[in-house]
């Protein structure tokens, strides 16, 4: 029998390297980051119990709850935050929209999921700066992860710090205006008592202070037309694991201006593989994104809404 030579070997193991590159899975090769997190759920708990479970797991490990609501009859979202998220907040602008996790506790026909916001994929799509390392270990200890999910396929950091879902669709930069004030002191109370007088159906779910900064984020749970959290769930999450953990939507108050994320924006980023048209689509839900601004803007300005409005993406 003919021995190969060295040389020969060597060609013949770069070949077959190089072979199983090209014909290995995508996601093998470079996975890149998805919006969720499936946790595992407590084991023989009830829905309740599971809720408190988790709570409790989050809380040992490092977390406060700042906030919790039902987004729909079968799910209940728990919004945590600590220090290192407020102090990456504060180091990048409009920061605040990523100083808080949001944990889903849902029973999804008969199963219970806990799933949570993607620290490391929200970081990047927010534009954020430091080391978000310390976040995903602790969430990842607190609730485990069996998989990640939102996506037909991963993005890369770069894709999301640049995120575009379409063609004339908003990034990230493109933030509502919601209202502006003479002071940081006088948007903050502004927004609370927007809040107070639940606005367009409203509801506030939490408050994070940013330390150091004239930044303040608020959770705001919406009932409103088309932007009402449960139509949003009833018309594109009802299939495959739960995006619960999209919910609630944020108000954020830098110095004297009041932010929103553009709605089209903020829900792409949560299920960026969603079709334009169809059943079950963006289109299914177009007029959402105004009525997530009307109701938002309502708050913000502390002025009863009026009217309501459907345009189509």
């Amino acid at each position: 029998m003919k021995l190969l030579s060295k040389q020969s070997m060597i060609r013949a193991g770069v070949i077959t390297a190089l072979l199983t590159i090209m014909f290995a899975p995508l996601n093998a090769v470079a996975a890149g980051l998805m919006p969720f997190i499936l946790g595992d759920a407590p084991k023989e708990a009830s829905f309740k119990a599971s809720v408190a479970k988790t709570q409790k797991s989050l809380t040992d490990n490092g977390f406060t709850i700042v906030g919790s609501y039902s987004p729909s009859a079968n799910s209940t979202v728990i919004v945590v935050t600590n220090s290192h998220l407020k102090q990456l907040a504060g180091k990048s602008k409009n920061g605040g929209f990523g100083a808080m996790e949001r944990i889903a506790v849902t029973d999804n026909s008969g199963v219970i999921e806990v799933s949570y916001t993607n620290p490391t994929y929200l970081w990047n799509v927010y534009r954020m700066e430091g080391d978000i390392n310390p976040i995903q270990v602790a969430m990842e200890k607190a609730l485990g992860k069996q998989s990640s999910f939102g996506a037909d396929d991963g993005l890369s950091a770069d894709e999301l710090r640049g995120y575009h879902y379409k063609m004339m669709m908003p990034y990230f930069d493109d933030e509502d205006e919601l209202a502006e004030y003479g002071s940081y002191k006088e948007a903050v109370a502004a927004v609370e008592a927007g809040l107070k007088a639940k606005h367009a159906g409203t509801e506030k779910v939490y408050r994070i202070d940013i330390p150091g900064k004239e930044m303040t984020v608020f959770g705001v749970a919406l009932n409103h037309a088309d932007g009402a959290d449960k139509s949003i769930t009833k018309q594109i999450d009802n299939k495959g694991h739960s995006h619960s953990a999209h919910f609630p939507y944020e108000i954020l108050v830098s110095g004297d201006e009041v932010l929103a994320l553009n709605g089209k924006f903020r829900i792409a980023i949560n299920w960026p593989s969603l079709s334009m048209m169809g059943q079950g689509s963006f289109m299914s839900i177009s007029g959402a994104p105004d009525n997530i601004k009307e109701a938002l803007e309502a708050v913000a300005t502390n002025q009863k809404l009026e009217s309501s409005s459907n345009d189509m993406f």
